[in-house]
């Protein structure tokens, strides 16, 4: 079943506003914010917005150490603490010590996550990709799920992309352990899984206060693409033999701020009070694909589906236990 919000606001707001405008009038103080991968691309620009608007923003990093040197002057560091997504310990280990600390927690947005790398594997067996984006993150929303609950209004955001079009969930391999492994075939699954966990959760907590969204930051070039060759992003059109941007995408591109917008919208945007379980994209609800998406605008109804999304709930349940 696909939610009948699943369609634009007419928000105001477009592919290249930035956090200034969409933050214009949010008021953030006494709010609590926790942004996984804030250290890095949008995610250093969406912890650096939401400070500005009054936030006390948390970033559970695996790389303290750059953490602390990049949010240095932005988030305290005694807000900036270890987690690694590829290990479940470690991430449970976040969730208690955090949960043991403070009661509430208004808005949660799962930024971090890895894209199109060579074939990896968790210590479990599982997917590196699908292991990050969404196991690790399925743990932390889930332990976090009863400190939204008692914010009374919450909000979880979570970082999907158009690359969801390229992979619906492989129910039959999802770890490719019958198939060979393809990089962008893998990445389009985990996305597809971060646009679900939004889905599930605005389905399960919205009487409870808490509604989620799945986002489309835009096209960035961002440390994201750290696994790239040159060669291979020349080959995707991003970039010219020069290394620099193609004008198409010099055109269609975002800067890391304006790809933060989408999420601090999403998260924060008093349209959205009594929306949820939506796929967004360019600082709006995102056209269902049948009612006029293409290959980068819209969203596939694999996505957004209500049954796909408590089945991959199940599955993960089921891979954690």
């Amino acid at each position: 079943m696909i939610s009948n919000q699943q369609k634009p606001l007419s928000s105001g707001f477009g592919a290249k506003s930035e956090p200034s405008e969409v933050m214009s009038n949010i008021d953030l103080n006494g709010k609590t914010a926790l942004v996984t991968g804030g250290y890095s691309g949008i995610g250093l620009e969406t912890s650096r917005a939401l400070v500005e608007a009054g936030a006390k923003v948390f970033v559970p990093a695996r790389r303290t150490n750059i953490a602390l040197k990049e949010l240095d002057g932005i988030v305290s560091s005694d807000n900036i603490t270890k987690m690694d997504l590829a290990d479940p310990k470690s991430v449970q280990n976040f969730v208690d010590d955090f949960s043991s600390v403070h009661t509430s927690l208004d808005i949660l947005i799962n930024n971090a996550g890895v894209m199109a790398c060579p074939e990896m594997r968790t210590p479990e067996g599982w997917e590196l990709q699908f292991a990050v984006n969404q196991v690790g993150h399925f743990i932390l929303t889930k332990g976090l799920l009863p400190l939204m609950e008692a914010a009374n209004g919450a909000r979880l955001v979570t970082l999907s992309s158009t690359g969801h079009k390229i992979s619906a969930i492989r129910w039959d391999d999802i770890h490719f352990n019958e198939s060979d492994y393809d990089k962008w075939v893998a990445y389009g699954q985990s996305k597809t899984a971060s646009s679900l966990l939004a889905i599930e959760v605005d389905k399960r907590m919205q009487d409870r206060g808490i509604r989620a969204f799945g986002v489309h930051p835009g096209g960035i070039i961002t440390p994201l693409q750290r696994h790239l060759e040159n060669e291979e992003m020349v080959a995707l059109g991003w970039m010219g033999e020069d290394g620099q941007p193609t004008e198409r995408v010099a055109k269609m591109f975002k800067t890391p701020t304006q790809g933060a917008s989408t999420t601090l919208w999403a998260a924060t945007s008093p349209k959205l009070d009594n929306i949820g379980g939506v796929y967004c994209e360019n600082c709006d609800v995102a056209i269902k694909e049948e009612d006029g998406g293409d290959r980068f605008t819209g969203v596939n109804n694999w996505a957004v589906d209500s049954e796909e999304a408590s089945r991959l709930w199940e599955e993960t349940e089921r891979m954690l236990s």
